[in-house]
């Protein structure tokens, strides 16, 4: 539990501004994250990582000479939006292209590929790499589709050398995409994590047992297994692994190994000790050499007890790399030459004012904040309930999040008005806030549908109730165009779908009884998808854990699509 903090919802941002403060000559605050504080040489590819707070010392902590250039930090166990992910890239970029690398998750892969594609617009060499070494989360023949665990750190530490090295984004993300096939991890759970703010730890594990194939976000683990020794501990960690080591003599490995014994957070060093002893002892058995091992907490999940192995199967390039000399606040290593390099300069990025629209619009922009004020308070009533749905099968956030986007909506909203902003200025801006202030995956999709609602309006006129309908079905259907998903997957568009096509066939219907069944034909979708399994998202790591409980993302939209309902009916 989380007993040091003010705010809860301030938590990321109060505890990087301490680490900046601690750690100024390795790194500087820029909006959405952090920087080498000394400049790179310009033609130097830069490496830039990123993912969601609470993992600590990943990511902000790898920054530094020999590894990372810049780190994007989101919210706990949020990804970053699409602008934080620009800002910290155009701070880092030396010139000479920018390779970005997180874990594979849905919401990282949503903002990071929106950041890159806006910048590709303004001429950056941007490349993105994600990293999925987690064994438990897909199958071997699905390597690329895993998530990203522990492993994320051999990864990065391997591609910001080849980048120090002085290689082109081509070779440096040649070596990312090769580093990343030749690691894997498996974790364990002894128990669960705790979000800041909250008393009750996201999953609990039960006493003499373990959770095998943990996430890293506070879900827990795939199976349920008996707590033996740590000889039993090691024998199946490293078993798992070496099903899928390499063919030695292959492509360049020959049976050396990069090893990483990673503690969650709340296992003591002594028992990473002990068990790096027992799993030493077995890969030298299987005839593997070990290359410079890190016992180490480097991929936490807040104060989660658990622990992870992970293995890189090294050639002669990757293990030289491997090697390299490295110093950042978290990870040393040899000796980085000081090369005299001055402090990076760097901008603030700064909002523009919004512009005044048009009287009628203007006044059609306050009743819309007042509707986002309400979901803003429907979201805090619900966040723990929200929070515990999300934790069945999930990593216990999705409440949290929901409070965190609706809050900068709504603010965002009121700011506004205050400078007479018409409708489809209101609705951009606070699509744009919703999806900064979440992060996440459903951060991308409510900031996403909220702007496309927006872009059916009009800073020129109040529109009629027509027009409001098409806008609100544009925006809803663009939430599965956004995410993937189809109706059956067990997500948000579980909801989203029929509530598109209830209000797209209201015919004319006025506007408040056409969004009531509208809202109805969603909650009674969204009450449906406890009855199936999850086949999309977190959840779908865990089978038929999610079987009894409704989809969170489900849920929460059929909710917030009901406080619109109610706010049309009484205004």
């Amino acid at each position: 539990m989380t007993k040091i903090v003010n705010d809860p919802e301030e938590f990321p941002k109060d505890s990087l501004e301490g680490f900046t403060e601690i750690y100024s000559e390795y790194v500087q605050p820029v909006h959405g994250g952090v920087v080498r504080t000394a400049a790179s040489p310009e033609s130097e590819v830069a490496l830039v990582v990123g993912g969601g707070s609470g993992h600590y010392p990943a990511f902000a902590g790898w920054v530094g000479p020999g590894i990372a250039h810049g780190s994007v930090c989101g919210n706990i166990f949020a990804s970053p939006s699409a602008s934080q992910a620009r800002s910290v890239i155009r701070a880092a970029d030396n010139g000479a292209g920018t390779l970005m690398m997180f874990g594979n998750y849905a919401g990282d892969v949503l903002h990071f590929g929106q950041a890159a594609e806006q910048l590709r617009a303004e001429g950056y060499d941007i490349r993105i790499v994600e990293i999925t070494d987690d064994i438990a989360s897909d199958s071997p023949q699905n390597h690329l589709q895993r998530r990203g665990i522990a492993g994320d750190f051999p990864v990065v530490k391997v591609v910001g050398a080849a980048a120090a090295e002085g290689h082109s984004i081509d070779e440096v993300e040649a070596v990312a995409r090769h580093v990343n096939d030749k690691t894997r991890s498996l974790g364990v759970a002894f128990s669960g994590c705790t979000l800041p703010g909250s008393t009750e730890p996201l999953f609990t594990v039960e006493e003499g047992t373990f959770g095998l194939g943990l996430g890293i976000h506070g879900e827990p683990g795939i199976a349920t297994e008996k707590l033996g020794t740590a000889d039993d501990l090691a024998e199946l960690l490293v078993s798992k692994i070496l099903e899928e080591e390499p063919p030695r003599g292959e492509d360049g490995y020959d049976g050396r190994v990069a090893v990483l014994v990673n503690g969650l957070g709340a296992t003591k060093y002594e028992e990473l000790f002990l068990l790096y002893s027992r799993i030493s002892k077995l890969l030298r058995k299987a005839g593997l050499e070990i290359i410079r091992p890190v016992v180490d907490e480097q991929v936490t999940s807040l104060d989660m007890a658990g622990v992870s192995l992970t293995l890189t199967f090294l050639d002669e390039d990757l293990e030289r790399y491997w090697l390299a000399a490295a110093d950042t606040p978290a990870f040393r290593s040899g000796s980085v030459e000081n090369s005299g390099a001055t402090r990076r300069e760097v901008t603030a990025e700064t909002e523009e004012a919004a512009s005044a629209g048009a009287p009628e619009s203007a006044e059609q922009a306050k009743k819309i904040a007042v509707i986002l004020e309400a979901l803003e308070k429907t979201t805090r009533d619900a966040e723990h309930d929200l929070g515990k749905m999300d934790s069945v099968a999930g990593d216990g956030d999705h409440g949290q999040g929901m409070v965190l986007g609706s809050t900068a909506a709504a603010e965002s909203a009121r700011q506004s008005v205050a400078a007479g902003a018409g409708s489809k200025t209101l609705l951009a801006r606070a699509g744009a806030a919703w999806s900064e202030g979440a992060g996440g995956t459903a951060g991308a999709l409510w900031g996403g549908a909220l702007a496309r609602v927006g872009n059916g309006l009009s800073d020129g006129e109040a529109v009629d109730d027509a027009a409001i309908i098409a806008a609100v079905v544009g925006g809803t259907k663009a939430i599965e165009e956004m995410g993937g998903a189809v109706v059956g997957d067990k997500t948000m568009v579980d909801a989203t779908v029929p509530f598109a096509d209830a209000l797209e066939g209201a015919g004319d219907k006025p506007l408040a009884e056409a969004w009531d069944e509208a809202a109805t034909a969603a909650e009674n979708a969204a009450a449906d998808t406890a009855s199936f399994a999850a086949k999309k998202g977190r959840a779908r790591t865990h089978g038929g854990k999610s079987v009894g409980t409704p989809d969170p993302g489900a849920i929460s939209f059929s909710m917030l699509m009901r406080t619109v309902a109610d706010q049309l009916a009484t205004k």
